[in-house]
């Protein structure tokens, strides 16, 4: 729920990686977003650690919708991650970035024609192929490129995590991926080694968001592994990865208990090398963690600028930001914890923390425990990381805010803010059509 550095001074001050959030708000206003750069590191580490015991290794491909911009790509290809992008938009802030092309995988459910030519003239590691037009047409550009295209297809298990129904991927009736029921994988399957411009890899399939469970994730590979079994005694077709995606769930609020990434980890490992058949090497374990590295890491400072009691005696406060920088409350119900700066945790009271945005529904938690609050102070709200600048927008024609790191007691702006003049950028004039 906190970064890992999160601390209290004597004064009820709140710091995160060695810095005050009051000098922070001061120093690059409000709202801003704040990410440790100490918890990203050690949610990396322990990813990583437990790849590295497995046989074959694991590797990791950070999801970059959860949070992407140049500098958090360069982090990464810093630390010797894979990148997962889902778009045209997120392959160039890679390219910008001057990111490891071949450790990049490809998703997304529509991939425009100029898109999938990109990905495959930089030569991007895996292509996920979501629907056989999309393989079709990866077909087709590799052959116009004289390439063969390195691709993953992705397959839904008919597997329905227990999270919110907006976040589940996994089950049958989904925008994504081939169903793996009624002979609609095995097409795809056949198609995908019918067509000379593809070299099919493996498999990916992607379950859902924010899962608590370990028993999803075994069962997902346990579902690839079965198929994949059917497959070498059908075709003698073995994948050289199976990609399980991520949903690894993280802590929001004190209730919310996240799995053991390594007991997770080694569990799908070890049901991979089980069910591999003699005579064959274990598919090398793909996956996807995105919300799970950045969210915990994420600070969000408001400045509060209105206070109100309504009839019933319901509290509101107001604060300078809302579902512009953060749609997640009002999309699915998403709740998160919040704490006043300089004032003591000992003696809470609710309040409903309001957005600046014209709606009513607008609210950033609806039943926040607060220490009493007024107008000036700041608002942290914590384990914003992940899909709050992501889905970020300028509703409101409000312009985003800034994402500061912080480190040791020093911060660095890592994407500016946004100002009015940024707005109207690609505006044009009125002009008379008449």
């Amino acid at each position: 729920m906190f970064p890992v550095t999160y601390r209290r001074d004597e004064h009820h001050q709140i710091f995160i990686g060695g810095t005050s959030v009051k000098d922070l708000a001061e120093t690059y206003g409000t709202p801003l977003y704040v990410l440790d750069y100490a918890t990203m590191l050690q949610r990396i580490r322990q990813f990583q650690s437990a790849l590295d015991k497995m046989h074959p290794p694991g590797e990791a491909f950070y999801a970059g919708k959860a949070f992407l911009c140049t500098a958090m790509a360069g982090f990464l290809n810093e630390q010797r991650w894979g990148l997962d992008v889902v778009s045209g938009g997120e392959l160039y802030t890679a390219v910008k970035a001057k990111f490891d092309m071949a450790k990049i995988v490809f998703h997304g459910n529509v991939k425009t024609p100029e898109e999938i030519e990109t990905a495959l003239r930089y030569g991007v590691g895996y292509v996920v192929a979501d629907s056989l037009d999309e393989l079709l047409l990866v077909n087709e550009t590799a052959r116009r490129l004289d390439m063969q295209a390195p691709v993953l297809l992705r397959l839904t298990p008919g597997i329905e995590a227990h999270t919110h129904a907006f976040i589940r991927t996994g089950q049958f009736d989904s925008k994504f991926g081939f169903a793996m029921k009624d002979g609609i994988h095995d097409e795809a399957v056949s198609v995908a080694l019918s067509l000379s411009h593809i070299k099919l890899k493996g498999f990916h399939a992607h379950i859902g968001s924010q899962i608590f469970e370990e028993d999803p994730f075994v069962h997902n590979a346990q579902k690839l592994m079965g198929f994949v079994l059917r497959l070498w005694e059908q075709r003698e077709f073995w994948p050289e990865v199976l990609d399980i995606g991520g949903g690894f769930g993280v802590q929001y609020t004190p209730g919310d208990d996240p799995p053991d990434v390594e007991r997770v980890l080694l569990k799908v490992n070890q049901t991979l090398r089980t069910m591999t058949p003699s005579g064959c090497q274990a598919p090398k374990l793909l996956i996807e963690p995105g919300r799970s590295i950045v969210a915990e890491a994420g600070i969000t400072i408001y400045r509060v600028h209105a206070t109100k009691v309504v009839p019933g005696g319901r509290h509101y406060v107001a604060v300078d930001g809302g579902m512009g920088d953060n749609i997640r409350p009002a999309l699915y119900q998403a709740v998160y914890t919040a704490q006043v700066d300089g004032k003591s945790v000992e003696r809470l009271f609710p309040y409903t923390v309001a957005g600046r945005y014209c709606e009513s529904g607008d609210i950033l938690i609806p039943n926040a425990s607060l220490a009493p609050i007024e107008t000036g102070d700041y608002l942290v709200v914590f384990g914003t990381g992940a899909y709050n600048y992501a889905m970020s927008s300028n509703y409101n024609r409000v312009p985003r805010p800034a994402v500061a790191l912080v480190s040791e007691g020093q911060s660095k702006l890592w994407v500016k803010r946004e100002t009015y003049q940024d707005l109207l950028s690609q505006d044009l004039p009125w002009q008379n059509l008449g």
